[in-house]
């Protein structure tokens, strides 16, 4: 229809991780793993989420940003 514009619909996945900490090197991990998808911006209810063993103590500096032990 002329004047009328039509928008395509933009999908997204937000990725969200958790580690030990910063720095592989020291044997630091990813603890959990998170994602939910979007439609033009708005959730789709569509979600993953995992926990994952770190194999190793989690340090406290860590467990006060995220809330996770081990």
């Amino acid at each position: 229809r002329e004047g009328v514009q039509s928008r395509a619909m933009t999908r997204q996945i937000v990725l969200d991780t958790e580690t030990t900490g910063l720095d592989p090197l020291k044997g630091d991990r990813v603890i959990e793993i998170a994602a939910i998808e979007l439609a033009n911006l708005m959730p789709t209810g569509r979600t993953f989420h995992v926990l994952v063993d770190p194999e190793r103590d989690v340090p406290e500096e860590s467990t006060r940003v995220h809330g996770f032990t081990a």
